[in-house]
């Protein structure tokens, strides 16, 4: 087989939030960060035929991309790169010694914020964290309460920079402030379709790419009607 354009993009994205990945039977790919704060899932247009484990999907990547004719083999031990008159045999990983995600998809238990954010917006505001040295970025009510604002700040230090953005009207008559970290907002560039629990949980749709990601919220710095996240 050979990777779509789509599956690569996709594998780069999962590679840089865990380099274990497990590819099973099918189109559906997930993974998890070591740190268990985030959580993607993809369906992608390719099939895999085969369950096998990777414990590093950079190098897979870089060794797949070697060759642009390369194609995709499989055997009870190795991952084939089949391309022209050479072959490379990958061995697989077994399954313990990787970092993987629950078997069982995960669902929001409420949803209490359900927005859109735009491709320009997010990429604005991740481009200043970093300019910035944000630590958090937040999605937040303003002081009139009439408002969400997407903000890059950190919220454990109050002479920081802040960066935010009006994403627009706030259609629940609550106040909120749902935290989340920087290291946990690896999405590929794209619009999303936010929608969040004030369980700590919030879920990022990509609208383009059939990929979403599950971003737990920093609890010490998050708020729901003027009450703590549990």
């Amino acid at each position: 087989m050979k990777l779509s354009s789509e599956a690569l993009t996709v594998l780069h994205n999962f590679a840089s939030i865990n380099s274990n990945i497990e590819f099973k039977r099918g189109s559906k790919l997930k993974t998890i960060s070591p740190g268990k704060g985030l959580l993607a899932t993809a369906t992608l247009p390719d099939t895999f035929e085969d369950d096998f484990c990777v414990v590093d999907l950079n190098q897979f990547l870089v060794v797949y991309n070697l060759n642009k004719e390369t194609e995709l083999h499989f055997t009870d031990k190795d991952i084939v790169f089949k391309a022209g008159r050479s072959k490379i045999n990958y061995r697989k990983t077994e399954r313990s010694n990787c970092i993987l995600p629950p078997d069982k998809d995960l669902v929001l238990p409420s949803i209490e914020l359900d927005i859109r954010i735009s491709e320009q917006d997010l990429a604005s505001i991740m481009k200043s964290a970093s300019v910035l040295k944000s630590s958090h970025i937040i999605v937040e009510t303003d002081k009139d309460n009439k408002n969400v604002l997407l903000t890059a700040c950190d919220p454990a230090d109050d002479s920081a920079h802040v960066n935010s953005i009006q994403l627009g009207e706030n259609t629940t008559d609550k106040e909120f402030e749902f935290s989340f970290s920087v290291d946990n907002m690896r999405m590929i560039p794209g619009e999303y379709d936010l929608k969040v629990s004030s369980k700590g949980i919030a879920q990022f749709r990509n609208t383009k790419f059939d990929i979403e990601y599950f971003v737990a919220m920093e609890k010490k710095y998050s708020s729901f009607d003027n009450q703590k996240v549990s």
